[in-house]
Formats: structure tokens, C-alpha cells, sequence
């Protein structure tokens, strides 16, 4: 067990991140209410498995703290666990890593996923200028975008969901967790970790899907195991180059693009202009005109005032939209 400490730039909740996890089902995540967070997943290397168990003390500011245990996925098919692109020209997987560096790999995914890699600090000056974001702020007082765990994992869902019930998608992707993922103890719970892409690539049938999912959740592997879904070099990439380069993934629109890099990579400054849900909901909190809601370049415009915040903002958006259609 390794423990991680973080302390959150500007305000941040543990329990609001929590709370919106609940609620957002690909996630699948029903727990005790007893203030921890638990998390399994792929580690950023492909090779390892994470489970994690996350603590905040009291106040928005306050220290967050990660228990975190870090195995080999041990079935993954040998021939494929050094599959990934390593190379003395590739900074970001160098090619001997030891416990101390996968350590601190670790402890950067973790921050990326709860988005605590991002200095939040001047968060609250975006609502000092926009009435309506001011307004987001002080409904989800501290809640920042909770992340998928790897863009591999957010390009899975997109490709596992598309054109089927959210809640179907959601059963097939809990399914290949409980049976092709690892199981990990976290704080009292058994949690499935999603498969790593060297088991992914291997599977021949999965129950739900199409034959061409299958096919393009294969290459989506193959495409990770190369290294073109790293999180970091994602980000570090011009946001309309990142968005084209994932578009030439099989099975990858805009739509989907927009969703890996903002809630894959973790990008905190990018508006989704394919995400029609974020567009209807500045339409109905700004009071704009049909034609303007429907033109993704004006609604672009009025975004700009949110950086570089615009991927939260939106997503702020995107939870008061269904919490009242909910309500």
C-alpha cells in the first residue's frame, strides 16, 4: 500500500466529485456512504492495475489523501505486456522503469482523474466575470470534472455506447470488468478494474457487441499499447490537432473526440463544440436565440470568457441540466 497526498489549487470537493460519480452511469459506481472514494483501474503503463481509496479532510481546501496498491495485471498474454512504444526518444515511457517511477505515475493519474493536476486558483474569477458561471459555482460549490480513468478507457465507452441505451453501454462495460479485469481489494470492497489494452485486444467476443465494435475496440488497443492515447502528449498537443489525430481512430467522431480529450486526457480549456447537451443548456442559462444555440462557432465565442476553464464550466452546465430534468 502506498499513500499519496494532494492539495487541491482553489476549492475542491471530495464529496461533490463523489456525489457526481453517482450519478454519471458509465461509471457504475454505487459505494458506502462513508466519505471514501474507491477507484480500480488500468495504470497509465498499460501493465498495471490500480486500486485506490480517496480521502479529503474537512473544508474545500483541505488535503486529499490516496491509499493506492499497484499489481501486474497478471492476464494479460506475456506476449503483449511490452507491446507499448518505449524508446530513448519517448520521454513519457522510458525504458526502465523502476517501483519509484510507477509510483509517481500513479500519483499523476490519480490527480489527473479528479482533475487535481490543475491549479483551480483561478477558478472563482471566472464567475467574478460571468453571472451564470458564478451561478454554476455556487450550486456545485469544489466539484471539478471527474475524469475517465485513461483516454483509453473514455474511447472504449464512446466506441462500446455508441448507438445503444447509455445503461446497456454501461451493463457491457461493468460486464468486461467483472469478467475479463482484474479483481482488487479496495478499503473493504471488491472492485473490477477495467481490462488493460493487452487483454482487450484479445478478446474474440463480447457479449453485446457487434462484430465491429469489436474490431475497433481491438485497434483502439493496438492504438494505445503504441502510445497515441497518452494522456500527457494529448494535452500537451494544440487542441484541434489532438481532436483530428483521434478522429482517425476506427470508430471515432467528433463527438467522441470532444469526450476523450476533455474527460479522457483531463484537458481543463476546451469547449465541446459537438456536444449538443452543453450547447442546449447555455442556450436555456444564457437565454440565447435559436439561432445562436444552434451555431457551434457563436456558442464557442461566448466560451471563451470561461477559459482556461472552458471544459469545466461545461461541465457544470452539463450537471444542472440533469439535475433538473431530474428534479
Amino acid at each position: 500500500m502506498t499513500a499519496a497526498s494532494f492539495t487541491p489549487r482553489g476549492p475542491f470537493s471530495l464529496a461533490a466529485s463523489t456525489r457526481f460519480l453517482e450519478g454519471f452511469t458509465p461509471a457504475s459506481y454505487d459505494h458506502p456512504a462513508d466519505d471514501v472514494l474507491r477507484l480500480a483501474f488500468p495504470a497509465d503503463d498499460n501493465q498495471h492495475v490500480v486500486g485506490c481509496a480517496v480521502r479529503q479532510g474537512e473544508g474545500a481546501d483541505a488535503a486529499v489523501t490516496a491509499d493506492f496498491t499497484l499489481r501486474t495485471d497478471q492476464d494479460a498474454p506475456a506476449e503483449s505486456q511490452q507491446t507499448q512504444r518505449i524508446g530513448p526518444d519517448d520521454p513519457a515511457h522510458p525504458p526502465h522503469r523502476t517501483d519509484a517511477d510507477r509510483r509517481e505515475t500513479v500519483h499523476a493519474q490519480i490527480a489527473r482523474i479528479l482533475s487535481l493536476d490543475i491549479d483551480g486558483a483561478g477558478f472563482p474569477a471566472v464567475g467574478d466575470r460571468d453571472e451564470v458561471v458564478a451561478s454554476l459555482q455556487a450550486d456545485y460549490p469544489g466539484l471539478r470534472p471527474v475524469c475517465f480513468y485513461s483516454p483509453y478507457e473514455a474511447a472504449a465507452w464512446t466506441i462500446i455506447g455508441n448507438r445503444i441505451r447509455t445503461t446497456q453501454a454501461a451493463a457491457i462495460k461493468a460486464g468486461l470488468a467483472r469478467d475479463h479485469g482484474r479483481a482488487v481489494e479496495v478499503a473493504g470492497r471488491t472492485l473490477y478494474a477495467f481490462p488493460t489494452p493487452a487483454v482487450l485486444r484479445n478478446l474474440a467476443h463480447i457479449p453485446g457487441l457487434t462484430d465491429i465494435k469489436i474490431e475497433r475496440l481491438h485497434a483502439l488497443a493496438d492504438a494505445t499499447l503504441a502510445g497515441d492515447l497518452d494522456a500527457a502528449a494529448l494535452r500537451a498537443q494544440d487542441p484541434g490537432h489532438a481532436l483530428r489525430a483521434l478522429q482517425k481512430l476506427p470508430g471515432i467522431g467528433p463527438f467522441s473526440a470532444d469526450l476523450i480529450l476533455i474527460r479522457g486526457a483531463g484537458h481543463p480549456d476546451v469547449f465541446p463544440v459537438a456536444e449538443p447537451r452543453v450547447h442546449q443548456a447555455m442556450a436555456a442559462e444564457y437565454g440565447l436565440d435559436a439561432t445562436t444555440a444552434e451555431n457551434p462557432a457563436r456558442l464557442a465565442a461566448i466560451a471563451e470568457n470561461w477559459s482556461p476553464y472552458r471544459s469545466w464550466v461545461s461541465l457544470l452546465l452539463r450537471v444542472r441540466m440533469q439535475d433538473r430534468a431530474s428534479g
